[in-house]
């Protein structure tokens, strides 16, 4: 017979190679358990994102569609489609331009195609990013178009189109932003030397669709960053152009450098959009929110003005103590 001990040692034994493999189990159901956890949570932010990248845009495209309503766009949606629209209604064309058939001849299938070329470029080189954009951007050419069109069919028919296009740019000028904007210091002229202020400034002219369309965007970011050491500012080289001179902005018709963002810090300019490369040729920037806190770090700027603040806080209440 076998003594306790020998007993006692073999259970032991027993017990042990029962429970290892238990063991191993438990710990290689565990890391699989991880791994399913890891990437459905991978999967789970990119499909958030994507979500929140989709109602963004719903977002804009439902802001782009209440702005059309203004009656300065339905004005001048019809002014673009006139020539187009009333070509090629039956009746109506035969009535306007005495033809048996609503077709376009090569001449006006010319102008309408370069029309299209012209509008592509300029909304390319403008870096348009919406539909309010593009339409802006292009409105001058489709109307100048039209006119050209008016013309070449019946010379009366062009000046009626010329005086309800001069009308409608007195009576209803491209509208522009009237939020809230009263974090944004307006300067004539300044020079930023002040070291313990960080300054955002944009350069733009009234008449200008691209800064009229930026507005919003710059307001809406100096209400969430605006510190008492971070601030915005914005200067109109249309009405004050030594201010442009001075900082190297040009505002004619032709300029792509409007609208201008420049980053001053500790009274130096640091960083410019759109800035220019090493043979002075302009580098094309897309003005939108995340371009725009990713180059001028406007995040990493934010926080680090916050915690300057916080320094002098706590200094000016160490010395009242």
């Amino acid at each position: 017979m076998r003594s306790w001990a020998q007993l006692n040692a073999r259970n032991r034994q027993m017990n042990t190679s029962l429970v290892l493999p238990i063991k191993l189990t438990c710990s290689s159901d565990t890391v699989l358990d991880i791994e399913d956890s890891s990437v459905f949570i991978a999967r789970f932010s990119k499909g958030f994102v994507s979500l929140k990248i989709v109602l963004f845009r719903i977002m804009s495209f439902k802001q782009d569609i209440i702005q059309l309503l203004k009656p300065y766009y339905l004005f001048n949606i019809l002014l673009s489609l006139s020539y187009v629209i009333l070509k090629r209604v039956p009746g109506v064309c035969n009535y306007l331009f005495a033809s048996d058939t609503c077709e376009f001849d090569g001449r006006e299938t010319e102008i309408l195609f370069f029309l299209i070329i012209v509008i592509a470029m300029r909304s390319r080189k403008a870096g348009s990013l919406s539909m309010i954009n593009y339409l802006s951007s292009s409105f001058v050419y489709t109307k100048v178009a039209n006119l050209i069109l008016w013309f070449n069919a019946d010379y009366l028919m062009g000046i009626i189109y010329a005086i309800i296009f001069i009308l409608g740019a007195l009576i209803l000028p491209e509208p522009t932003y009237s939020g809230p904007d009263n974090r944004i210091t307006r300067f004539r002229r300044r020079t930023f030397k002040n070291k313990n202020t960080t300054w955002l400034v944009a350069f733009y002219a009234v008449w200008n669709p691209a800064c009229v369309t930026f507005a919003p965007l710059f307001a809406k970011l100096s209400t969430e960053y605006s510190l008492d050491n971070l601030k915005f500012g914005k200067i109109d080289i249309g009405r004050y152009p030594e201010a442009g001179k001075k900082y190297h902005v040009h505002d004619g018709s032709l300029s792509k450098q409007l609208p201008t963002i420049i980053l001053f810090q500790e009274g130096k300019e640091v960083i410019r959009r759109p800035m220019a490369d090493n043979k002075g040729k302009l580098i094309k920037f897309m003005f939108s929110e995340d371009n725009i806190k990713r180059v001028f770090g406007i995040n990493g700027l934010f926080e680090n003005c916050k915690n300057e603040l916080k320094r002098k806080n706590n200094k000016g209440h160490i010395k009242k103590d």
